[in-house]
């Protein structure tokens, strides 16, 4: 059955009677007659009695008019649904994110999603810059977040700028890394930010580290440098609110400009076009503002 035919089924049980219900269908009451036959027909058996004082349903009449009326009501509530979903924000929005941001500044946006769009559902892998590309590609992931420089050829969004720091308990100044036997704590990354720390390293310095400690994760090596193992070079994004702990920021070898580490959103156009992807970028943008306000 059509939904035309579970309307005129629903009329004609609620009218009891075909002149009546044609009116109401906008049908002659020859057409509308044939039309319950064709309805009959399909069912193999009489849906309604005939007589003078008008139409009774038969019992298989009376189930097929239950089951007109719940797919009715089925379809006007699936309409429902279908409108809310062009006046709010649903579905699964999967982010991948390199991990510093993820562990250091994502929550706080995420947060504020959550609260505005709590029917949505999220989907959130974080890894490499290098692998965030990669769950984009393999469709794995609506949004990228990534660090450094990244070959992107869609949509690119600048969110923010940190500093590179060299972070110890006992330095003070650049120059004294050149003459200290404490270790140098490095944490596994993405090969072009090993690449910048090589090379302002290379430029400062004329020998390697005496000595190195390598971890795989940042926030172990960061915890070491706040325990007073060594030193370490880290982003400024992982710093906030440590005080106890001397922070001096790279520069080039003529001191002209600070060493930096930018952070952009990467998406594939046709993302945008997801309610969900939409909101969750106004945050971010929105965060990101204010990042840069309180950095200024």
């Amino acid at each position: 059955m059509t939904t035309n035919e579970w309307q005129i089924i629903k009329i004609l049980a609620e009218e009891g009677n075909m002149r009546k219900a044609a009116e109401r269908l906008f049908l002659s009451q020859p057409a509308l007659s044939q039309r319950l036959q064709s309805i009959e027909k399909d069912w193999g058996v009489q849906l309604f009695l005939r007589s003078q004082k008008g139409l009774t349903p038969t019992p298989a009449g009376e189930l097929v008019i239950q089951f007109s009326i719940e797919n009715i009501l089925k379809k006007e509530e699936l309409h429902e649904i279908i409108h809310s979903l062009t006046s709010k924000v649903h579905g699964t929005l999967k982010i991948a994110c390199a991990s510093i941001v993820g562990q250091n500044w994502l929550p706080m946006v995420l947060k504020d999603f959550v609260t505005e769009y709590p029917e949505v559902k999220i989907s959130l892998i974080t890894g490499w810059s290098s692998e965030i590309v990669k769950a984009l590609y393999d469709g794995e992931a609506h949004i990228g977040i990534v660090r450094g420089h990244t070959e992107w050829k869609s949509t690119k969004i600048h969110l923010f700028r940190d500093t590179l720091y060299l972070v110890d308990k006992e330095l003070k100044e650049v120059k004294d890394v050149s003459s200290t036997d404490r270790p140098f704590i490095q944490f596994k990354s993405d090969s072009n930010y090993y690449q910048e720390i090589q090379a302002w390293w290379q430029s400062h310095f004329s020998s390697s580290p005496k000595h190195q400690i390598t971890v795989d994760q940042i926030e172990t090596c960061k915890q070491m440098a706040l325990n007073g193992i060594g030193y370490a070079i880290l982003p400024s994004i992982t710093l906030s609110g440590l005080e106890k702990i001397n922070k001096i920021a790279l520069t080039n070898q003529a001191e002209e400009f600070e060493l930096t580490r930018d952070t952009w959103l990467i998406a594939y156009e046709s993302a945008f076009k997801l309610r969900q992807v939409e909101a969750f970028v106004e945050i971010v943008k929105d965060h990101a503002e204010r990042l840069h306000d309180f950095s200024n």
